[in-house]
């Protein structure tokens, strides 16, 4: 059977160009260089017959730009880049995504980049003052050391117009030795903060919370702690009580004060109460307004959803108007 665009057969067992580990360990672990030197070994292609391939899909890229990304003097960032290398991992055979998930955050450039420091975790919250005296009572020293591969929320809304539940999937990955926890910020509108239950590979640790501002503070703890290039796929719910779902401003937004590879937001409304309009915005860090909005249009089952790629520092979300 002859495969399209002559995309190479190739199995993901094996081995690097150094014989160290299988191909489908480095798409897991990284480090980005090694797992594309294995993915182009597997494939029995040359850079220049790479090149060639690229080319027929419209991607223009030197032979010596791929030559730099495997050995790792340098790695895809731009825009143009990216696009390049989502069409490479086509090429080579591997899963969608397999090699740009290894890039982690963007390294940063030129001189006046050296001497920045991060945005706190309390930067883009409103009431910071609140946040930040909550964030003194956990451990937070993981999250510098994490990588937000993706991150996928799903919010129900009641028939009221309520939240129901928020559930969370992430992806993250370790770009240090040690992180053991993920440091959880949520606010409500709501006087009843809600319940974190049904976790995937984390249990509960210390939780604040702030019940004047409705503000909670949660350490969801790893089984483990982390190696530098391995990652975890931790799931959550926050879940209401029945009868004290927040109306809040109609909205749900995810604040990211670190860059997130994907991010995909869901919002699901009762069948019996769907609004009128849905909108997904953006705020970037240090903006005061959405910069960019887009409406959304309902699906079959009553729901909304928006993808952001690359997004961060900033605030992705989804608002909605009801029928009058």
């Amino acid at each position: 059977m002859t495969n399209a665009a002559g995309r190479p057969n190739l199995s993901v067992d094996d081995l690097d160009s150094t014989g160290h580990g299988s191909l489908a360990q480095l798409l897991t672990t990284g480090p980005f260089p090694e797992a594309l030197r294995a993915a182009i070994k597997a494939s029995r292609l040359s850079l220049d017959r790479i090149q060639h391939r690229l080319a027929l899909r419209g991607v223009t890229i030197s032979v010596a730009t791929l030559s730099y990304w495997q050995s790792g003097r340098r790695r895809p960032e731009r825009p143009e880049s990216l696009e390049a290398l989502r069409h490479l991992e086509t090429v080579l055979g591997v899963p969608q995504a397999g090699l740009s998930a290894l890039l982690g955050p963007p390294r940063p450039r030129g001189r006046r980049s050296r001497p920045t420091t991060m945005m706190p975790i309390d930067a883009l919250w409103a009431r910071r003052e609140r946040v930040a005296n909550l964030l003194t009572k956990v451990d937070t020293s993981s999250d510098v050391k994490l990588g937000r591969i993706s991150q996928h929320d799903r919010i129900e809304i009641a028939a009221d117009g309520g939240q129901r539940s928020a559930w969370v999937r992430q992806i993250l990955r370790a770009e240090q030795d040690g992180p053991d926890r993920w440091a959880l910020v949520y606010e409500t509108e709501s006087d009843v903060l809600p319940q974190v239950t049904n976790l995937r590979n984390c249990h509960l640790g210390r939780v604040a919370e702030d019940t004047d501002a409705n503000i909670m503070v949660a350490e969801m703890m790893f089984d483990r702690p982390l190696a530098r290039g391995e990652t975890i796929i931790m799931e959550y719910e926050l879940q209401f009580a029945e009868g004290h779902y927040p109306a809040g401003n109609n909205t749900f937004a995810r604040k990211f004060r670190l860059p997130v590879r994907e991010y995909v937001i869901e919002v699901r409304f009762d069948p019996s109460y769907l609004p009128s309009r849905c909108q997904q915005f953006s705020v970037p860090a240090g903006d005061d307004t959405p910069s960019r909005r887009r409406n959304l249009a309902l699906d079959s089952s009553g729901g909304v959803h928006a993808v952001a790629l690359g997004f961060g520092p900033g605030v992705f979300g989804i608002r909605w108007e009801w029928p009058k």
